[in-house]
């Protein structure tokens, strides 16, 4: 790991080299804030960069992810993988804010602290791009969701850099278990999403009145 951590270093720069590896699915702010560590920044400059590349996907995500899917589903050959992304975080998005019902507060405030938690818990399957794609399944506006995943996103990486300063004697190991996890997690995720394209449809997931309700507390 050493020796591609010190390849992608020269090739790119420190710098550049851990902006895009935290825009990458499955490594983001998480791995690169390890490879940053790894190739010689230091704790503030690991998560500089690890933040602002990660939190840049936000943008590209909110905007271009119902318009690619429904790209995708024009051709025949993709059809089933993107009906199985948008039922699978369908699926996510109502099970997501059902854990979190309460009379207390609105529909979109809820879909506010869940997008908020989801993001800022670091834990694998929970970054930038799962809690964007959650945001808009959940029908966040653009400017209900940008903070809650930018603030939730500034937290996980304050987690992962004071870990990473515990452990950085390990980082080489640590980088090795990401890796292994962030394959793992993408044979379970593709798994799932195969299970969920057996659920035809022809257009964009409609939510029900529970997920989509603007500014109405939930119950009503």
């Amino acid at each position: 790991m050493q020796a591609l951590i010190k390849f992608l270093s020269n090739t790119l720069g420190k710098e550049l080299a851990t902006v895009l590896s935290s825009m990458v699915p499955l490594i983001e702010l998480k791995g690169s804030i390890m490879f940053a560590r790894g190739a010689g920044l230091n704790f503030f400059q690991a998560f500089l960069y690890s933040f602002l590349g990660s939190t840049a996907m936000f943008f590209v995500i909110f905007f271009l992810l119902i318009p690619v899917l429904n790209l995708l589903k024009k051709l025949k050959f993709f059809r089933a993988f993107a009906n199985g992304v948008e039922n699978y975080f369908d699926s996510k998005a109502k099970s997501e804010i059902d854990k979190r019902k309460d009379g207390k507060f609105t529909a979109d405030k809820i879909k506010m602290l869940t997008v908020f938690i989801f993001v800022a818990i670091p834990l694998p399957m929970t970054g930038v791009w799962t809690g964007t794609a959650l945001a808009v399944f959940l029908r966040l506006k653009f400017k209900q969701a940008v903070l809650p995943v930018a603030v939730g996103n500034l937290i996980a990486g304050l987690i992962i850099s004071v870990l990473a300063e515990l452990f950085l004697d390990y980082v080489d190991i640590i980088l090795w278990v990401l890796l292994a996890l962030a394959i793992i997690l993408l044979i379970i995720f593709i798994v799932k999403v195969a299970k969920k394209s057996s659920t035809k449809n022809d257009g964009v997931v409609e939510l029900d009145d529970t997920v989509k309700g603007e500014n109405t507390p939930i119950g009503e």
